[in-house]
């Protein structure tokens, strides 16, 4: 084939590998249906129930994301905020972009969010912690990748406190398919009341990220 024919040739290969890669939207894009929600730096909002997501892992959010698409989060016994995410999952993007959109996530930068729970003791919530929590969550509630355990660190407190009272009430990890979700059913219910709840959660909130 004569040169000349070859370099046109390689011209519109070119061309069209740039085309086809400007026609993929960039993670940014992947997020921009849950910034509505969340918040451009995926700070979260709590007048929408919906939590910081910022401190989390990209496979946890990922994670997540599959329990909800595949029903075994936001069912109909779970809380109206969790029935929510689940509805929303149509608009994600394609399976193979999700952990683009996880990864963007974990990068975004905030900071802390606003405390809005004052009644915990952080010394009593540390030893309950240690006793329950530590072994998964890690002491320093920073999680723990190979037990599918997540980075509470940097959670919000009134999102934690909901989580926990959803898998005290049956609300969250009912699902036979939620081995995580039933671990943490059982971890829940050994908290004896509302103090208990909200010290563990004044010593999650101590921790640094």
């Amino acid at each position: 084939m004569p040169a000349p024919v070859l370099s046109l040739l390689g011209l519109m290969l070119a061309t069209l590998a740039f085309a086809s890669q400007a026609e993929v939207p960039d993670a940014a894009e992947l997020y921009a249906p849950c910034a509505a929600c969340h918040g451009a730096s995926a700070e979260g909002n709590v007048a929408l129930r919906a939590p910081r997501l910022n401190h989390l892992r990209p496979v946890y959010i990922l994670a997540q994301l599959d329990k909800f698409q595949r029903g075994l989060r936001g069912g109909a016994d779970a809380t109206l905020a969790a029935q929510q995410m689940a509805a929303s999952t149509g608009l994600l993007p394609p399976a193979e972009r999700l952990p683009d959109l996880a990864i963007y996530i974990s990068e975004l930068e905030s900071g802390p969010s606003a405390s809005t729970l004052a009644t915990g003791d952080e010394a009593a919530g540390g030893r309950t912690f240690m006793r329950l929590c530590g072994a998964c969550h890690g002491a320093n509630a920073g999680g723990n990748v190979a037990l599918n355990a997540p980075r509470l660190a940097g959670a919000d407190d009134w999102y934690l406190l909901d989580q926990l009272h959803a898998f005290r009430e049956g609300q969250r990890g009912r699902h036979r398919e939620d081995r995580t979700g039933r671990q943490m059913r059982n971890m829940a219910a050994m908290l004896d009341d509302e103090q208990a709840l909200q010290d563990v959660i004044a010593y999650i909130r101590s921790q640094a990220e």
